[in-house]
């Protein structure tokens, strides 16, 4: 007796935490179900959508053509900038000061004074031109080589050809590299045209700018567009909204099906912006090919990479999705079943 009466305990336990687990089975099992149902609710939704837009074709595509248009110029001005910058970059190694020594300043005293510079941390690479080399350079390049012959001197100094690791982007720390070699005792002029660098890289940031402006205006029209266009299928679809208010639907419910039609808008203007800025490159890449050769350069057109076409993609579906939720919040409070 006193063993059955210890065993009731244990067993009344072993049934509470048998009981427990059940319903914490039961639990799990009911929100994945949920879960389950909500998810696939998204993905009936989100194909009936397509399959909506699927049906009028040639609104569909007049609307997402409209989207295109809007974000390939934008796209198109980016790719520009880009090669613009591509091209440019290969100019930092182009770059140089020309140091002009004084007439008294011996080879010997050059070659010391070179190798000084080379350990300047602003320095890359230095060339050294003595009197005779600069001679030769000079007959090749000027074209008077026999008038040169009856010099009795050679008037050229000695010259070092100074490429700076700054790049030209950064033309005032140039400027400052070539003041600051100038007022060596042993250089009589520092000579570097920096005008042409302030001038490129101020269009670039310029141009970068607009391009931002451009883009920024593009985007609240292409939410307008989107806007417009999900404004008149709720009109469309008043009856259907206002019966699915009837049975209870909540507000959430009824956004959806609108929010994956502007979700599509934007991936089919996405693309299709893609296909538009391709074509454009396509036609445009022989002719400058042909430019590029004729400055002796083998520059080639760069278009859109992967990560930039998946980036064009999502920037489209993000604003068809904030596009269709602006139209749908503002229009879908103005529905109320009667």
């Amino acid at each position: 007796m006193a063993i059955a009466r210890r065993n009731k305990p244990r067993q009344s336990s072993t049934r509470k935490s048998s009981t427990r687990k059940n319903g914490t089975r039961q639990n799990s099992q009911r929100k994945g179900n949920q879960l389950r149902s909500y998810l696939g609710h998204h993905l009936r939704v989100s194909f009936a959508s397509l399959g909506r837009l699927y049906a009028q074709p040639v609104a569909t595509l007049m609307t997402a053509a409209v989207i295109a248009i809007a974000l390939a110029l934008p796209t198109g001005l980016y790719i520009a900038l880009a090669n613009v910058g591509q091209l440019s970059s290969g100019w930092d190694g182009s770059t140089q000061i020309s140091l002009f020594l004084r007439e008294d300043v011996k080879l010997g005293a050059a070659k010391k004074f070179k190798q000084r510079l080379e350990k300047h941390k602003h320095i890359k690479n230095i060339e050294l031109i003595d009197k005779d080399k600069g001679l030769e350079q000079f007959k090749e390049v000027s074209g008077f080589g026999d008038a040169i012959k009856y010099l009795d001197d050679n008037p050229l100094p000695i010259v070092l050809v100074v490429q700076p690791r700054i790049m030209t982007n950064q033309p005032d720390a140039t400027g400052r590299l070539v003041k600051e070699l100038g007022n060596n005792k042993l250089v009589e002029l520092a000579q570097l045209d920096v005008q042409w660098v302030k001038r490129l890289y101020t269009f670039l940031e310029i141009a970068n700018r607009s391009i931002l402006v451009i883009g920024a205006m593009l985007a609240i029209a292409v939410l307008l567009v989107v806007g417009n266009t999900i404004r008149l299928d709720i009109q469309n679809r008043r009856e259907e909204i206002e019966v699915s208010k009837l049975i209870g639907a909540s507000d959430a419910f009824i956004r959806r099906p609108f929010l994956y039609v502007g979700f599509w808008y934007g991936v089919l203007g996405g693309l299709l912006a893609w296909v538009i800025t391709l074509f454009s490159l396509l036609l445009m890449e022989q002719p400058i090919h042909k430019l590029a050769l004729l400055y002796h350069s083998d520059f080639r057109l760069s278009g859109l990479g992967f990560g930039s076409t998946v980036l064009l993609i999502l920037i489209s579906c993000t604003l068809g999705l904030i596009g269709s939720w602006i139209a749908v919040s503002r229009h879908l409070k103005e529905i109320e079943p009667s």
